[in-house]
C-alpha cells in the first residue's frame, strides 16, 4: 500500500476552521506542487447540497481568505477535481455508509475531524460500525482534548479503542510554524547559542502570546473555559517545551516527543502557598482597540452571566525543577483583547558579572527575540559602542535581525497547516502532540486551576486596548525585571 495513495476526509468541511485554514492550505500545497496526484479529498458536512455546490462556496471563501496575487485559476482547477462532497448526519450512523461508499480500497484513509471535541467519540464509534476503518486508518484532532486531566483521558481512550496512537495526529497549530522549527535549528545546529543555553548565562525567559480580539461571539463556549485552558494549556506550554527541551538523540517523532514530556513533568506545580506570587488573573472591560470601541467581557453578545469570574487574561511566573534551568524563571502571558497581536519568545541573558562601562549598563543586557507573529523572524539584541566623539566607550543596543520573509525571498511564509497537513500525509508525528503530554501539561494546569479557586485569587479588570491588567507588570517587576517592550 503506497503512502502516496491518500484518501482525506474532513469533518465540519463548511466550518470556520476548514474555511481559514484547512481549504487555503489544500490550496497552497496544491499551488506549490507538493499535492501529490494520488491524494483525493472529500468533505464531509450536514447541508445537503452536491458537490458543486461545496465547489462554489469553497471559491468563494478562497477568494475571501487568499491575497489576489496568490489566486490561480489552474491551481483551483486542479484542486477542484479531487473534491467530492458527501453530506451526512455525524449522529446517524446509517449516514456513514455514504462514507463507506466513496473510500477505495487499498488507499490510506486520513481523517480530520474539524468538528466540536464531543464528536470525536460519537464519529470514530460509527466509523468503526461501518467498516470505514482499517489497521493503517489515520484521525486528525484539534484541541481541545478535554477540558481537564480526566476528561482528556475520557477523550484519548475513546478514540484510542478505533485508532492505534502512531496513527493519532492532535494538532497545536503553533508546532507547524515556521519560527517554532528555526527555534530547533537556532539551539541545536548553532554551537554559539547552544554552549549558552542552560542557568549560566539565561537570566529569565518570557512567552507572550497576546491578542487584540475578544472572544468573537463564542461567549458560551468561552466562559466554561477561560484562557488558562484556552491558550496556556496547549501553546504556551508547547512553546515552553520547545525552549526548554534536551536535544533529543534524533528528529523522530518519539525522540521530541519524549524530551517535551520530561520538561512538563519536571514544571514545579504552583499550589495555593504559591499562587498569589506566581500567577494572575485578569478580565477586560470596556476600552478602545486601534481606534475603535469595545465592549467588555461581560458585555459581550451572549453574555449569560454579567458577573463573570472567567479570565480573559492569565500571567504566570513557572520554574522547571531541573539542572538546565534550576533558578531560571519562566514568564508566561496570554491575554485577549489586548493593544496589540504579538506572538514572542524572549530569551533574556544575564549581565556580566562585572560591569566596566561607565553608563548605560541596560544596553549590555544581550536578548534573543523569537517571532512567531505578525512578522516569524528572530532579533538578537546586542552591546555596541556609541559612535562618539563627546562619549567615552558609552553603550548603546543593535539588533541583529533575521527576518524570515525577507531572508526567503519568498513572496509568502507558508502556513502551519500546510506543513502540518504534509507531516499527516506522510506519516511523520513529530510536529503533532503525544498523549503523555497532553496529561502532563493538564496535569498542571489543573492544579494551578485548583489553586487559584482555593485561594479565591482575584480577577483584575484591565481596559481593552491596555497590555493587561497592573498586577501582571508586578508579578515580574518584583523580581526588578520587565515585560519585553513595555
Amino acid at each position: 500500500m503506497s503512502e502516496q495513495n491518500i484518501d482525506l476526509v474532513i469533518f465540519g468541511g463548511l466550518g470556520d476552521l476548514a474555511g481559514r485554514k484547512l481549504l487555503p492550505a489544500l490550496y497552497q500545497i496544491e499551488r506549490s506542487g507538493l499535492l501529490s496526484e494520488r491524494i483525493r479529498l472529500a468533505v464531509v458536512g450536514r447541508d445537503e447540497i452536491e458537490t458543486q455546490g461545496f465547489l462554489k462556496y469553497a471559491e468563494t471563501r478562497l477568494k475571501q481568505t487568499l491575497a489576489a496575487p496568490d489566486w490561480s485559476d489552474a491551481a483551483w482547477g486542479k484542486l477542484a477535481r479531487r473534491f467530492s462532497y458527501l453530506s451526512l448526519d455525524f449522529s446517524n450512523k446509517k449516514h456513514y455508509e455514504r462514507l463507506k461508499a466513496w473510500i477505495t480500497p487499498e488507499r490510506v484513509l486520513v481523517y480530520y475531524l474539524a468538528t466540536p471535541p464531543s464528536l470525536f467519540g460519537p464519529i470514530s464509534q460509527h466509523l468503526n460500525d461501518t467498516g470505514c476503518i482499517d489497521a493503517a486508518a489515520r484521525i486528525v484532532l484539534e484541541k481541545p482534548i478535554g477540558h481537564d486531566l480526566e476528561s482528556s483521558r475520557v477523550v484519548n481512550d475513546t478514540v484510542g479503542r478505533f485508532f492505534a496512537e502512531r496513527n493519532i495526529y492532535r494538532i497545536d497549530h503553533y508546532l507547524g510554524k515556521e519560527t517554532v522549527q528555526n527555534l530547533l535549528a537556532l539551539r541545536f545546529a548553532n554551537r554559539l547559542i547552544n554552549s549558552q543555553w542552560d542557568n549560566t548565562c539565561i537570566d529569565h525567559v518570557q512567552i507572550t502570546v497576546a491578542e487584540t480580539v475578544g472572544i468573537e461571539g463564542r461567549w458560551g463556549y468561552y466562559d466554561q473555559v477561560g484562557q488558562l485552558r484556552d491558550m496556556v494549556q496547549n501553546h504556551l506550554l508547547q512553546l515552553l517545551c520547545m525552549v526548554a527541551m534536551e536535544p533529543p538523540n534524533s528528529f523522530a517523532a518519539d525522540e521530541i516527543r519524549a524530551e517535551k514530556v520530561k520538561i512538563l513533568r519536571a514544571l514545579t506545580i504552583i499550589d495555593a502557598s504559591k499562587v498569589e506570587d506566581h500567577a494572575v488573573r485578569g478580565q477586560y472591560s470596556a476600552g478602545w482597540i486601534a481606534g475603535e470601541p469595545v465592549v467588555g467581557y461581560t458585555e459581550e453578545a451572549g453574555c449569560t452571566n454579567p458577573h463573570s469570574k472567567t479570565e480573559t487574561f492569565v500571567a504566570i511566573k513557572a520554574h522547571i525543577d531541573n539542572w538546565r534551568w534550576s533558578g531560571v524563571p519562566f514568564y508566561l502571558r496570554t491575554g485577549k483583547g489586548l493593544s496589540e497581536k504579538v506572538t514572542q519568545v524572549v530569551i533574556a541573558y544575564k549581565h556580566h558579572p562585572h560591569a566596566i562601562f561607565p553608563d548605560r549598563q541596560d544596553a549590555g543586557m544581550n536578548r534573543l527575540v523569537i517571532r512567531l507573529q505578525p512578522n516569524e523572524g528572530i532579533q538578537l539584541e546586542m552591546a555596541s559602542k556609541k559612535q562618539s566623539l563627546k562619549d567615552r566607550l558609552s553603550l548603546e543596543k543593535r539588533i541583529l535581525n533575521l527576518d524570515f520573509f525577507d531572508a526567503a525571498g519568498e513572496v509568502r511564509i507558508p502556513d502551519a497547516y500546510e506543513r502540518l497537513l504534509l507531516e499527516v500525509f506522510k506519516g511523520d508525528q513529530w510536529l503533532f502532540v503525544s498523549r503523555e503530554e497532553i496529561e502532563a501539561s493538564w496535569h498542571w494546569c489543573d492544579s494551578l486551576i485548583a489553586a487559584w479557586t482555593a485561594e479565591a485569587l482575584k480577577v483584575h479588570r484591565y481596559s481593552a486596548g491596555s497590555s493587561g491588567p497592573a498586577k501582571a507588570e508586578m508579578l515580574i517587576e518584583r523580581d526588578d525585571r520587565s515585560w519585553f517592550g513595555e
